[in-house]
């Protein structure tokens, strides 16, 4: 299946626009391909106001996010690819979605994560019977 992180992102971008707020969607600036100005990159991520009074021509592809915004006064094509986009919330009240690795998504360094490996998610099954718990 394709990723649904496109459809995701366009989805939040005119839910957030409808509830009158300002969408912001965070980047991991190292993925491969990303270009955006490097001297608003805070550990390795930049965050974007990419509403309609902040950027022109905002195009969210099934691939790509991109958009022209003016940075210091300085205009900029800005291209990030989908798999970079980490979040997408509304300014006024932080409501929106944080994206995860998709299944079968490659990592960003090719590497499983420590978190993967403490949380057992080496792709195999875990064994013995499933159990539910009550909580009042």
């Amino acid at each position: 299946m394709t990723s649904s992180r496109p459809y995701l992102v366009r989805a939040f971008n005119e839910w957030i626009l409808d509830n009158d707020c300002t969408p912001y969607i965070v980047v991991d600036a190292g993925v491969q391909g990303v270009q955006v100005p490097t001297e608003h990159v805070a550990n390795g991520q930049i965050v974007l106001n990419i509403s309609p009074g902040a950027v022109k021509g905002l195009v969210v592809g099934n691939g790509a996010l991109e958009f022209s915004a003016r940075f210091g006064g300085v205009p900029m094509q800005v291209f990030i690819p989908l798999q970079a986009v980490m979040a997408i919330y509304a300014r006024e009240n932080g409501e929106g979605m944080v994206f995860g690795s998709e299944p079968g998504a490659p990592d960003p360094d090719g590497q499983s994560t420590d978190s993967d490996r403490s949380s057992g998610q080496s792709g195999q099954r875990p064994s013995g019977k499933p159990s539910l718990k009550v909580v009042k």
